[in-house]
């Protein structure tokens, strides 16, 4: 398939593929008249970056699960390093769900105080912050 049906297929634009092709991470063949040339497997890469990109990791990151496709694996992430990947992954998600965490408890002690010191209760609207998650 040409760029255009592989970009139509797989959802993102010429430009994008074009990108990852820059990048490395896709590969094209090239047809007597110079046009780009797609197969299936090149698909299934396209749509396991775009799997992964969805789900936070970085362009750069998705490049074990290229690699681990291209190895003949049948799924991206059957590679150690894809492993590792998604273990670093947590790991930064773990650390900014406990920032967040830490943030919030640190604004509902500050609310609770301010709300504590209003003379009229009345005039400021009291959010039940655990109704909110």
């Amino acid at each position: 398939m040409r760029i255009g049906e592989l970009a139509r297929k797989a959802g993102l634009t010429t430009r994008a593929l074009r990108f990852y092709e820059e990048q490395g991470l896709l590969g094209a063949r090239r047809a007597a008249n110079g046009y780009r040339e797609y197969d299936e497997d090149d698909y299934r890469l396209v749509t396991e970056i775009q799997r992964l990109r969805a789900i936070g990791l970085s362009l750069e990151e998705t490049r074990p699960f290229v690699a681990c496709l291209r190895a003949g694996h049948e799924t991206g992430d059957s590679c150690c390093e894809s492993i590792e990947v998604y273990q670093r992954k947590l790991a930064e998600v773990d650390a900014c769900l406990e920032k967040l965490h830490t943030a919030r408890e640190s604004l509902l002690a500050k609310l609770a105080d301010a709300l504590s010191r209003q003379p009229d209760p009345c005039r400021v609207q009291a959010l039940n912050p655990v109704e909110n998650f």
